[in-house]
């Protein structure tokens, strides 16, 4: 099932906050009446993405210091985040039989507040009873008293069963495959079809339940600056496949000396490992010049800047938006260059480097774990709209790479038409490019990788390998 009662507490943290009248900075209204800072927390960061397309992994933990939440408060604020936006389409299909008016006619934030009661009540330990009064004085504080007794109603119904009760109801075994999956790990039908057509039927259901799951936090110790070793001595173990990836069972990434200081940072295995693979492709002759095309925020731009030294080699790195390019400038070492370039009409004459990476804007269908919110911003055009993006940067970059020198085209997604329909079309057409068999070269840097596919290209996958879905594509330019 997507949600279990495995997070949060029994405590009702309703004490957290002071009376008095005024604004804290970025936290919530002060009244008479003390506040549930938690909550609150989690549905503002909530409505932030409902509202201004805010990324919850970016801004909750800022309200969490704003709010001074830490420890057990900030373990259940995060829990209630990203539960809510997890489960949404459960929750939306459960909340539809429990109230007397249409979703659609329900004002959004008293919505967002009965997802976040709903998820209290059938996915975490709290105790039905506190779910459903700390929910209430929420849409009190929100949308006033009439509507706290509309919530009160229709949360009192949905704590009238247990998730696998109602998913009995709303994702009966009959019902059409899609929907049923759609309804019962609450992701649109959309991405449910295209995630079956890359994996298959018979591992759907454990991707979906794997995009539910609340993702390892992992590092990685950029070569030269930093050392898992050193990592594993602030807490954290070793990745099960990453030469320079550790995993951190819990607390604040931030806490740890190496990520504060930039020589380690926050990054997914298979994001390490894709930039790695870049770099381990034998290039007969120079070697002494990389770029990254599509470089912001900066996670696999600082890797390969971190190799590239090591090598005697010197990175470019380059993101369309200034303010991505910025972010890319914190991310790489001193030898590295970062500007503001567009890929697809790249300043650099053709031929320049020797490997070129190629992470190429997409649908994030891959980080679903970690950007829960991402499954409901986007729609099935967005993938077509994408497209001749992905294949303009890709085109572009076999132009910019000498013969002999190898790219590596990567997306944080496993649709198809963003995977290997790209790099197919792009070969077909472009012509002066060689596919490399991608899994060896990453089995050659973790011997115990397996379930990468069957070559030329490779396929992550979070139910198989706890990862992100990234694909990787290895091209040499004859």
């Amino acid at each position: 099932m997507p949600h279990t009662r495995r997070h949060g507490g029994n405590r009702d943290n309703r004490g957290k906050g002071n009376g008095g009248a005024g604004r804290r900075p970025g936290g919530p209204r002060r009244t008479g009446r003390p506040q549930d800072l938690v909550r609150r927390t989690a549905f503002d960061v909530i409505r932030a993405v409902e509202t201004r397309d805010a990324y919850a992994n970016l801004l909750l933990p800022a309200r969490l210091r704003d709010r001074d939440l830490s420890g057990r408060d900030a373990a259940l604020a995060t829990e209630l985040t990203y539960g809510t936006l997890r489960g949404r389409g459960t929750y939306d299909a459960v909340l539809a039989l429990c109230s007397d008016r249409e979703l659609r006619r329900i004002d959004a934030p008293l919505l967002d507040v009965l997802r976040l009661g709903a998820h209290q009540i059938l996915a975490t330990r709290i105790p039905p009873h506190a779910a459903v009064g700390t929910t209430v004085e929420l849409a009190r504080s929100v949308a006033g008293p009439g509507q706290a007794k509309f919530a009160n109603a229709v949360l009192r119904k949905v704590a009238g069963r247990d998730l696998d009760g109602w998913l009995a109801i709303i994702a009966p075994p009959d019902a059409d495959p899609v929907a049923r999956l759609s309804v019962a790990h609450s992701h649109p039908k959309w991405i449910v079809s295209a995630l079956r057509d890359a994996v298959g039927p018979a591992e759907i259901e454990d991707l979906l339940a794997a995009d539910n799951a609340r993702p390892r936090v992992t590092l990685v110790a950029r070569p030269g600056r930093a050392t898992v070793a050193e990592l594993a001595g602030a807490g954290a173990e070793p990745a099960p496949y990453s030469p320079h990836g550790a995993v951190l069972p819990d607390g604040d990434p931030s806490a740890v000396a190496a990520v504060r200081e930039g020589r380690a940072a926050v990054q997914d295995e298979a994001s390490q490992l894709v930039a790695l693979a870049l770099t381990e492709v034998p290039v007969d002759g120079r070697d002494a010049r990389w770029a990254d095309v599509c470089a912001g925020p900066g996670g696999k731009a600082g890797l390969l800047s971190a190799v590239a030294t090591q090598r005697d080699a010197r990175l470019v790195a380059a993101d369309v938006q200034p303010r991505r390019a910025g972010l890319v400038r914190g991310a790489v070492d001193g030898r590295a260059g970062v500007l503001a370039a567009d890929g697809t009409v790249p300043p650099w004459r053709p031929g320049a480097f020797d490997r070129v990476m190629v992470d190429a804007p997409c649908t994030g269908l891959g980080a679903l774990r970690r950007r829960p919110e991402a499954r409901w911003r986007r729609g099935p055009e967005s993938v077509a709209e994408l497209g001749p993006l992905q294949r303009g940067l890709l085109a572009a970059a076999l132009d910019a790479t000498r013969p002999g020198g190898v790219v590596a085209y990567v997306t944080c997604s496993p649709h198809l038409a963003e995977t290997r329909v790209v790099v197919d079309d792009v070969v077909r057409t472009h012509g002066g490019a060689e596919r490399l068999d991608a899994p060896s070269v990453l089995t050659g840097l973790a011997p115990g990788l397996a379930g990468l596919g069957d070559g030329p290209y490779a396929q992550f996958w979070p139910h198989r390998h706890g990862t992100d879905a990234m694909f990787l594509a290895l091209l040499r330019r004859t």
